[in-house]
């Protein structure tokens, strides 16, 4: 019989992700002037005001408000009729250093010997369902969304559009696993106070999601997932009503909210622990992103159709506790999980500070992370600027999504005899 599977996404100007985008942007500054920083930073955006708190191990000072007000600003919080934008809201910090009952099991002799920043799994998971290895109706989520902050930042084609929106993918599949198609699709879209009655405005936003929104969203997908925008797909275009009033104005925001939004759209697992802010010595985001490194390649060298990786840690200890590996009965190798968990477990080195050197995670390679998902984005070499009243300027290149690369598919094909 076949089944239903949903995903969703949130924009990035959605308030969690608004908090996600400002505790990153204060990560990268800290890496940027000192890549040895140790940094745990959260954010709360509400009306009119930002609270920042945390805490930093650093030799480098920041401008903590300006760097603020410069992401908001950029999400496009810009305007006094928004009750909350860059230029004109609180900003109030309250980090603090790091506790050096922490900072003792994580600073060693030598780096190699780094221990874990906490305890806890981590899960790392990948799919053939799409070319970029991700659960369809996330992928599907996450472009929709991007899409519209496209269509919203070029102001021509839909001119009410502000910041804040959330989208929502139901995909029918067969009993084999196999997209049949989409079945609803659920945006709901901040916008500007329309003269016409509620009735004509929400239908104008309902035509222009369907007729020009969706059509764009479609080509950029490959046939095979093209032909799954059928003509009866349900939606439902901001079911509660008007969405004037949104964002940290309309709700509050804070770090860490969407981790499955972050992820894999509740396919595969998640271990809690969030992302954003925190430096790669927390293996919450460092081992995440190693995990679905691992994921990613496995399935790429053709070891199964689908895999999921876990790996968990003690905090302070440098070996992690385990490695297990899920393959959903699609391996191809013959090797059963647990035999392939130790094959992967020789391959890749899953101590924190080989992580951190393999992904080279002790960049500032943030702030890109914190809307749209951390997994699925292309590898790409960015030059990057950073200025200072305290520290001058600093010009990086940097590697962004490392942990998407496919540079450990000849390895693992050598090590599972893959030809």
């Amino acid at each position: 019989m076949a089944y239903l599977f949903t995903s969703e996404s949130v924009s990035e100007g959605h308030p969690d992700k608004v908090a996600d985008q400002i505790s990153d942007a204060l990560l990268d500054s800290f890496l940027a002037f000192d890549p040895e920083s140790k940094v745990a930073c959260e954010t709360l955006v509400t009306t009119g005001q930002v609270v920042l708190a945390g805490e930093v191990k650093s030799h480098t000072y920041l401008d903590l408000q300006a760097i603020t007000r410069r992401v908001i600003n950029d999400i496009g919080y810009t305007k006094g009729e928004y009750q909350f934008s860059g230029d004109s809201c609180g900003v109030i910090s309250l980090i603090h250093e790091q506790s050096q009952d922490i900072n003792q099991g994580v600073d060693r002799a030598t780096k190699e010997e780094q221990g874990a920043g906490d305890q806890g799994m981590m899960f790392g998971y990948a799919t053939k369902e799409t070319e970029n290895y991700m659960p369809l109706a996330l992928d599907i989520s996450h472009k929709i969304l991007q899409t519209l902050a496209d269509l919203r930042r070029e102001n021509k084609e839909i001119t009410y559009l502000r910041p804040d929106a959330k989208a929502q993918v139901t995909i029918e599949y067969s009993d084999e696993n196999v997209p049949q198609k989409i079945d609803t699709i659920v945006v709901s879209t901040q916008h500007d106070s329309f003269e016409a009655d509620d009735d004509k405005m929400l239908n104008k936003i309902k035509s222009d999601i369907i007729n020009i929104l969706i059509p764009r969203v479609k080509n950029q997908f490959p046939e095979h997932i093209q032909v799954l925008f059928g003509n009866d797909i349900k939606y439902h275009i901001n079911p509660t009503g008007k969405f004037v009033i949104g964002g940290p104005h309309g709700d509050t925001g804070l770090t860490g909210r969407k981790i499955i939004v972050d992820t894999y759209g509740g396919k595969g697992a998640h271990g809690g622990g969030a992302f954003s802010g925190k430096d790669p010595s927390k293996v919450d985001r460092s081992a995440a992103y190693a995990s679905r490194h691992i994921a990613k390649n496995l399935v790429a060298a053709g070891v199964a159709d689908e895999v999921l990786v876990q790996v968990s840690y003690a905090i302070g200890v440098v070996e992690p506790t385990s490695i297990f590996v899920n393959t959903y009965g699609t391996s191809k190798t013959g090797l059963h999980d647990g035999e392939i968990a130790e094959k992967v477990a020789a391959l890749f080195d899953m101590r924190p500070y080989a992580i951190e050197e393999r992904l080279k995670l002790r960049n500032p390679i943030y702030l890109e992370t914190a809307a749209y998902g951390h997994m699925g984005k292309e590898p790409q070499i960015v030059n990057k600027v950073f200025e200072s009243p305290y520290n001058g300027r600093v010009e990086k290149e940097v590697e962004l999504f490392t942990w998407e690369k496919l540079d450990y598919v000849d390895k693992v094909k050598e090590a599972f005899n893959i030809q």
